[in-house]
């Protein structure tokens, strides 16, 4: 346990689990986790700023005597923390002290990537009259199967890295990594709020990686982790192109969870929540704000990426972010990851009662080490599942 704080330990032990994919180190997320007391956002603010500058300087030192593997093992681990130390400042408008912490990300992301073995890509997709950022991470086989990573609520492309990219890498697949509407620097910088409809963000992604000669057009996946479990699903009901599809977690989407939280409104409100009497929404603003977890994943995280300003908006918005009536649309094979202590993945038996295609549903359990969302503590064994299953849908097509 990093804190005694339960949400400011689940998010260090965020941070912690990508060590594995030399994105943290033990001792340095200790020590930093020392300084934090338990629930003062401003000294979590502080203390992992400091740590990730103390360690972009490391690596600054390793980079300017040529210590080319040094430098970017630190330029790695410094990117992650300063993803961390900006969390608890999520809101809209960003303020200063976000956007410098996203600055030194982005930054330091940017110096890894150049010295990575093979080095990452930068990339701007053509979107809608602007761009969108992402890294094509090639593996070292040169032509081959391609996965597309997707993100979630309030990652960032820097962090989908260790979600799949390193993984996807030392099986010989290229990754391409994203940012789309709603996340890391389309929301923090362009202002892009997050859309339901994610075909229609998937699509200019498609057409870009196979612009690529390194990616052949028949083996191509998509996968997306957190709420990109539904992204995921709703960009491969409307891209034909796509070759297979991993929701992790499987994920209907925002109705049935708002509804649960809702449940107690009148039926007319929860029909039309804009028009109700707003007082009707008091109580459980009430609840949210009582709550320092609540009110950041909802108050500060989703208001911001979604655009919106109240909580009923936010039951308004959420018709709109359901799969279910698109899942027979999908038609490439799905492996749908229901991680058992995640309250999004029970949706997954639902996902797959809807789902036409080939589908392969898959429980992480607790006693592995993996009912976390997103089987965050046991991602090891997340990639060799779902990859393993990629392999063999691959390998089925090329017979």
């Amino acid at each position: 346990m990093l804190s005694t704080d339960a949400f400011f330990n689940e998010q260090a032990m965020r941070t912690l689990a990508h060590t594995q994919f030399g994105g943290a180190d033990f001792g340095e997320c200790i020590t930093t986790m020392q300084r934090v007391p338990p629930g003062d956002t401003a000294a979590w603010q502080r203390e992992w700023m400091a740590t990730a500058d103390r360690v972009a300087a490391i690596a600054a030192a390793c980079a300017a005597a040529g210590h080319d593997v040094s430098a970017r093992e630190a330029y790695l681990r410094a990117s992650n923390y300063y993803r961390t130390a900006y969390l608890f400042l999520y809101g809209a408008p960003p303020c200063s002290d976000l956007l410098q912490a996203f600055e030194r990300e982005s930054a330091t992301f940017r110096k890894f990537a150049l010295r990575a073995d093979p080095p990452l890509e930068p990339v701007e997709i053509p979107y809608e009259g602007t761009t969108l950022p992402g890294y094509f991470c090639p593996s070292a086989r040169g032509h081959g199967p391609t996965l597309i990573a997707t993100n979630g609520y309030d990652s960032t492309v820097h962090e989908l890295y260790f979600a799949f990219a390193v993984a996807a890498n030392r099986r010989g697949y290229h990754c391409l990594l994203f940012d789309g509407p709603g996340q890391g620097r389309a929301l923090i910088q362009q202002g892009l709020p997050l859309r339901p409809d994610w075909e229609s963000v998937v699509r200019p992604v498609v057409d870009y990686v196979l612009t690529r000669p390194e990616v052949d057009p028949e083996r191509l996946a998509i996968a997306g982790w957190s709420f990109g479990g539904y992204l995921a699903l709703r960009g491969a009901s409307g891209e034909p192109r796509l070759s297979a599809c991993i929701a992790d977690p499987a994920f209907t989407g925002l109705w049935d969870p708002m509804r649960k939280l809702f449940a107690d409104l009148p039926p007319e409100a929860i029909a039309n929540p804009r028009a109700a009497d707003p007082a009707l929404f008091a109580p459980y603003l009430a609840y949210i704000e009582s709550s320092p977890a609540l009110r950041w994943k909802i108050l500060q995280r989703a208001f911001w990426v979604h655009g919106i300003h109240s909580l009923a908006d936010y039951l308004a918005i959420a018709r709109d972010f359901d799969n279910r009536a698109l899942l027979p649309s999908i038609r490439c094979p799905v492996f749908l990851a229901q991680e058992e202590n995640d309250d999004i993945a029970q949706s997954a038996p639902a996902v797959e009662a809807a789902l036409t295609c080939p589908k392969t549903r898959v429980r992480f359990l607790a006693e592995e080490g993996a009912g976390d969302h997103c089987a965050m503590l046991a991602r090891s064994l997340f990639h060799q599942r779902m990859f393993d299953w990629l392999d063999d849908v691959f390998t089925a097509g090329d017979r």
